[in-house]
């Protein structure tokens, strides 16, 4: 057998080699402190903010790296985290409500490195720094539009079918309300096949009355409220995708909680505004016949059957049809654009079929008829009470836009009547979806960049000195063998950083134990391939011939033990979260990368360095 390794294998070792270091190559750049400044509202960036922004940091003698200006940002470069916290407090008072200032930690990657699609690592939440927030779902506001959705179902069967009656709210569920008792019996036959599982009680009631209780069993209740964590658990996943946040940490706790981590987000405000807004739109008919009424309305606070009264953002009193003709949950996507006949921000909305068939439908009867569109927002609010902090929110329902349906129209069409700010974040809000039901934000945490720094040179310690142990066994104990194994290790822990790199893979804390374990497990390969080779020469085999024999029959067991744990680091990947995600991450791809470079890579080595010695008398093994 021999030891010759054929040239197309030693060249894939150096092509290997050669993209290991340009991938791996980003991560050595540090990453700078920053500011990055975005205008809201109707501000723009320009080369006066610029100069405000430089003046401001000139004159407070604070040092800064580079200010750079680009269409949606400007972002001040800063030398240390400290610095960093100053100048946003700094910008925050000095550019006022309409810029947005936020913490940021900016590339310094060369420019010819990201051609090339080589940039450095994501680094997750204990790594990087960022925020964790905990939210809890109002289950309240879920039993309670439960329970206003079957009252609805109940006043419509009841229209339907001719049943005089009428259907309230009680503490569990509903009371119907029935003129006699044959009408309460039909009633109940066509709520039981109404709302399946609900419990139908007769209860008793003023001599010409005749109640019905609709009790909804606490298990209808629980199925409700896991459905609606779902279902904003998804719409919170594509609110943190369109914010652009690498590798997010979205999960349930408990029964009516979410947890959520974003790794490299420093400004809370920003990501509580996105995360928690409930904004929404409504599409309805100005109420024309009973427009000269709105003064008497105001006076006597009760509006006209069938319709509401609404207030413009001017303060305007108008009166609005109760029946919505569209609303967010039938919108499809959303974009921000700026209108072209009026040059003012506009959102450009598509809604669904149903959506897009009503809307059709009612803009051809009404063409000439106001057509109003209603902004409904849910603001948080916290107030101390007898010592205790009490979380309520208030609902905010304002007109944005109030026109005469010109021409039929249906699935497209642009709303008006936002600010340039308020039309991008209305946009990002509708395309993510409407949450099922509001949350509140109970604990919020901040990781600052400087922990994550902290982390960061603790667990690259522990990598460097775990391999440095090793490398030094390793040289004493197999002497020659010992380089050629160490530099296969070394190249093994090359390729994981550049592998991780390239894919845009996130890196933790636990990711980094998961390199650590990954240079441990490819040491053990080329144990068992020195062992072997010793177990050859024991045997009087000549010293080429045992290097040849050593790699081949120990490459079956090598492959059979790696596969058995990629098998395992492919488990905890699929059915792991968070920590455990991370840890699996690194683990799968160190042993992919340390079976190439324990099996080839250290015999194309060990080739380099004696098959060219026919005469080879003894190892250095």
């Amino acid at each position: 057998m021999t030891l010759e390794y054929p040239l197309w294998k030693k060249a894939i070792i150096f092509v290997v080699l050669a993209f290991g270091l340009l991938y791996s190559l980003p991560n050595i750049y540090p990453q700078d402190p920053a500011v990055q400044i975005s205008a809201s509202r109707n501000a723009v960036l320009d080369e006066a903010t610029k100069e405000k922004v430089q003046g401001d940091l000139e004159r407070a003698k604070i040092a800064f790296k580079s200010i750079e200006l680009s269409d949606k940002r400007l972002l001040v470069r800063l030398v240390d985290g400290e610095t960093q916290l100053r100048v946003s407090e700094m910008l925050r008072a000095s550019l006022g409500e309409n810029y947005s200032v936020a913490l940021n930690l900016a590339s310094t990657v060369p420019n010819w490195l990201s051609a090339v699609g080589a940039n450095p690592m994501t680094l997750g939440l204990d790594l990087q720094g960022g925020v964790h927030f905990l939210m809890e779902v109002d289950s309240k506001a879920v039993i309670e539009a439960g329970d206003e959705r079957l009252i609805d179902d109940i006043k419509t069967m009841l229209r339907d079918k001719n049943i005089r009656g009428t259907a309230v709210r009680a503490a569990d569920g509903v009371l119907v309300t029935l003129r006699n008792d044959d009408d309460r019996r039909k009633a109940a036959g066509e709520i039981a096949g109404l709302a399946a599982g609900v419990q139908l009680l007769d209860v008793p009631g003023a001599a010409d009355s005749f109640p019905l209780s609709v009790k909804v069993p606490q298990e209808t209740r629980i199925a409700a409220m896991d459905q609606v964590i779902e279902q904003n658990l998804s719409t919170l996943r594509n609110r943190i995708n369109a914010l652009g946040v690498a590798e997010p940490v979205i999960q349930r706790q408990g029964a009516s909680r979410i947890a959520v981590q974003l790794p490299g987000v420093q400004d809370t405000a920003a990501a509580k505004k996105i995360l928690g807004a409930t904004a929404t739109l409504e599409y309805r008919l100005s109420d024309v016949e009973n427009a000269g009424r709105i003064q008497d309305v105001l006076q006597t606070g009760r509006s006209p059957a069938g319709s509401k009264l609404y207030f413009t953002r001017e303060g305007q009193p108008v009166l609005l049809s109760r029946r919505v003709i569209a609303q967010g949950d039938e919108i499809v996507t959303a974009t921000s654009t700026i209108d072209p006949d009026s040059g003012t921000p506009a959102v450009s909305i598509r809604l669904n079929d149903a959506g897009g068939q009503k809307m059709l439908r009612v803009t051809e009867e009404n063409v000439g008829r106001p057509l109003a569109v209603v902004f409904i927002e849910r603001i948080p609010e916290t107030k101390i009470i007898d010592g205790k902090e009490v979380r309520t929110a208030r609902m905010k329902e304002e007109v944005i836009s109030i026109a005469n349906i010109r021409e039929p129209f249906g699935k497209h069409f642009q709303t008006t009547g936002l600010e340039k700010g308020e039309a991008d974040e209305l946009a990002l809000l509708l395309r993510a979806g409407s949450l099922s039901a509001p949350i509140d934000i109970v604990e919020e945490r901040i990781i600052g960049p400087s922990l994550g720094a902290d982390n960061i040179k603790s667990g690259v310690r522990a990598v460097l000195y775990s391999f440095g142990f090793v490398m030094a066994f390793f040289v004493i104990y197999y002497k020659m063998f010992g380089v050629v194994t160490n530099l296969s290790v070394l190249l093994n822990l090359l390729l994981v950083v550049a592998v991780m790199s390239l894919f845009g893979a996130t890196l933790t804390l636990p990711g980094l134990a998961g390199i650590a374990l990954t240079v441990g497990m490819s040491v053990d390969a080329n144990v068992l391939i020195n062992e072997r080779i010793r177990e050859e020469l024991r045997g009087g085999t000549s010293p080429l011939a045992s290097i040849a024999i050593g790699y081949e029959k120990a490459s079956g067991t090598i492959l059979d033990a790696n596969i058995t744990a990629l098998l395992g680091g492919v488990a905890l990947f699929s059915f792991g979260s968070g920590p455990i995600r991370g840890f699996a991450l690194s683990l799968c791809v160190g042993i992919l990368t340390s079976m190439y470079t324990a099996v080839s890579v250290s015999r194309g080595i060990a080739s380099l360095f004696y098959s060219g010695r026919k005469k080879l008398a003894r190892l250095s093994i």
